[in-house]
């Protein structure tokens, strides 16, 4: 056994996240989970892929199998621009660094930015990913809260004048604007621009993860951010709209981040795998990647309705959600007094599972809110998922009538301090 004086005290904030070991019990055949965001792949043209492999390997695999660019493949670099083109961005190839997965691009990106102690914004709630990231590099978060129409551009000026009395400059406000996980909601359009003067007011940079903008189930593209401001520090995904086990992200940056980032990279990885990017390349290429990503949204929209009117049939009253138009997830809160973190172990039992909100906030918040994922169920999974959620909330809900109380255990220690404002559930009426 390793003496754990010897880990180095960032190793303190690099605990499993919650969703993450849910995924050994969600899992399991007889439970519905809607608690991941796993792609459905069932649409791709596997043979098609297959194929394109077996050439690739055949024609091109002394470049494929070897080592490569710590920057990605310039041809895979070239269409990444052609693909952010769709949301308005104008982009250099040489300012596209390729990461496996835009994971690893927040990762490096909160490496070479932040030191311990130093503050990052971010939505509340926020990704649990990027929260990971931020405890690993000892960063301290601050929630802004969301309404239905995403960030709240008032309560964002607030956070950032009262950390400025404090003599605090975030490093950056970290911000998912389309189709957000966990909410749900997308950024309005026209509070897109003051979101940016706002932080170029405070000094304060912006990374935007965008890995659902080209899911929107109306057709619309929202333009970025990164659109708007050339200074803003763009992550991509490939996971999302082809395959996620490929792990093939991007970030755009400012050319004056640009060389920190590849340097950084290269002590993490040396390079990206060649393969998978050379076959991303050859799938953006040689196939109608446009229609297929209208295929998954098409989908994922009839899973999304499902989901809604489960939610409308089942849910007993009390309870609030979003209607996303896009992405994977639907933001539910449930009445007062239920706590969704310790009634998780009764839903698994109920053979359901969710992500309890508390996942998704740096300061022990949401406790009544829970993500439900309805991209990977068929619709009639989702169905019966949410009907048996239901079944859970009506037996917390009877204890409480019942004992006049809460049916969760008391809480354990003093309550965490809160960073910023309580984040209200975007929902509909």
């Amino acid at each position: 056994m390793v003496p754990t004086e010897r880990f180095a005290a960032r190793t303190a904030g690099m605990t499993a996240s919650e969703i993450r070991a849910l995924f050994a019990v969600a899992s399991r055949p007889e439970v519905v989970s809607l608690a991941g965001g796993m792609p459905n792949l069932a649409a791709l043209p596997l043979d098609s892929l297959a194929a394109e492999v077996a050439d690739l390997v055949s024609r091109e695999g002394q470049v494929a199998l070897q080592y490569g660019s710590a920057q990605g493949v310039p041809a895979l670099r070239e269409q990444i621009c052609e693909v952010m083109a769709l949301e308005g961005i104008q982009a250099d190839p040489d300012d596209v660094v390729v990461t496996v997965g835009s994971q690893m691009a927040l990762d490096l990106v909160t490496r070479i930015f932040c030191d311990p102690d130093d503050v990052v914004l971010a939505e509340g709630p926020s990704y649990v990913g990027a929260l990971g990231s931020f405890a690993a590099y000892q960063a301290r978060v601050v929630h802004v809260a969301m309404d239905e129409h995403g960030l709240v551009p008032a309560l964002l000026r607030q956070a950032l004048h009262t950390l400025a009395q404090q003599g605090i400059t975030p490093k950056f406000l970290y911000t998912i604007p389309n189709f957000h996980n966990p909410a749900g909601v997308t950024l309005a359009v026209e509070r897109r621009a003051e979101v940016l003067e706002i932080c170029a007011r405070y000094g304060v940079g912006v990374v935007e993860d965008n890995p659902y903008g080209l899911l929107g189930f109306t057709g619309r593209i929202y333009p970025a951010l990164r659109s708007m401001d050339r200074d803003v520090v763009y992550l991509g995904s490939f996971s999302k709209t082809f395959a996620s086990g490929l792990r093939v992200g991007w970030a755009l940056v400012p050319p004056a981040v640009r060389d920190r980032l590849v340097l950084a990279a290269e002590s993490a990885t040396l390079c990206p795998p060649s393969f998978n990017q050379m076959l991303v390349s050859r799938y953006l290429a040689a196939h109608d990647w446009q229609s297929q990503i209208k295929t998954f949204t098409e989908a994922y929209r009839d899973r999304r309705d499902a989901m809604l009117n489960a939610l409308e049939t089942y849910l007993p009253e009390g309870c609030t959600w979003n209607v996303p138009d896009g992405g994977f997830y639907v933001w539910l809160t449930v009445p007062e007094g239920v706590d969704t973190k310790a009634m998780l172990p009764r839903a698994v039992t109920a053979r359901v599972a969710y992500a309890s909100g508390t996942g998704f906030y740096a300061d022990g918040f949401g406790s009544r809110q829970l993500r439900l994922s309805y991209c990977y169920p068929t619709p009639e999974r989702i169905t019966e998922g949410v009907r048996r959620l239901a079944g859970v909330l009506e037996a917390e809900l009877d204890v409480m009538r019942t004992f006049g109380t809460s049916a969760r255990p008391a809480a354990v220690g003093p309550t965490p301090p809160r960073n910023g404002p309580q984040a209200p559930s975007p929902h509909t009426p």
